[in-house]
């Protein structure tokens, strides 16, 4: 396989061709989406990472939208992530987490003294399965209930993202049809019994129907593990965005 390498870029500055690229990536792994859908989830998003090959193509994507709020009257931030695919003939590959990691690091170095957060929601294991390979503690988590503290912040910024269709009493956001769902060839069966994933199909059973898990966890050094450590570190080297 060649060499992959990503790039950070303002979703707004991508030309029609870009989107349509991405979008035709996008809608070979997932359903439940249009491109009015996916190009209005981008435009409202603050940065793109793209995955490419050295010939220009590109392999795979993340977006990601930067949610200020306060917190009991404290400065804080969340980083929301948006649409993620990676070609399937690169699944394992770590340029790209390594990078949203350092994009993350990044972001802290802006405020360094406000807590950074990552709200990500969920409809599929193998993403669930990242935060604990990236996070020492996150929410919900099979080893320990959820604080009621980091709960009420849980269904705060959830139901300021998505109104009505966060439901509190599941921590599963739901539409009335899906914004989109992995497509069954590519659900992993093979993985349901990893405790992990066991654990994440029984909070979102409906996941393959584009129901969605919402999840937090702190983004600060002392909470990240290994390579996700060192992208942080890497992120807060370079310097504020």
């Amino acid at each position: 396989m060649n060499k992959l390498t990503t790039r950070t870029l303002a979703p707004q500055t991508l030309s029609a061709q870009q989107t349509a690229a991405l979008y035709a990536l996008y809608e070979r792994y997932y359903g439940g989406t249009t491109p009015e859908l996916f190009r209005r989830d981008l435009a409202e998003k603050d940065h793109i990472l793209l995955l490419e090959d050295t010939g220009g193509q590109i392999r795979g994507f993340t977006t990601l939208k930067t949610i200020p709020f306060t917190d009991n009257g404290r400065a804080a931030r969340a980083v929301f992530s948006g649409d993620t695919v990676i070609d399937h003939r690169f699944w394992g590959e770590q340029t790209l987490p390594l990078a949203w990691c350092a994009l993350a690091g990044r972001l802290k170095a802006q405020m360094p003294d406000a807590p950074l957060y990552w709200l990500l929601i969920v409809k599929g294991d193998r993403t669930y399965r990242y935060l604990n390979v990236f996070s020492k503690t996150y929410y919900p988590n099979r080893r320990h209930p959820t604080p009621p503290d980091i709960q009420q912040l849980i269904d705060r910024l959830a139901a300021d993202r998505f109104g009505a269709h966060y439901h509190p009493d599941s921590g599963l956001v739901r539409y009335p049809q899906s914004q989109g769902h992995l497509k069954s060839e590519w659900l992993n069966e093979k993985t349901a019994a990893h405790p992990e994933a066991a654990y994440f199909r029984r909070r979102n059973p409906r996941h393959a129907e584009g129901e969605e898990l919402v999840c937090l966890t702190l983004l600060e050094a002392e909470n990240l593990r290994s390579f996700a450590l060192r992208g942080f570190l890497d992120g807060l080297a370079q310097g504020a965005l």
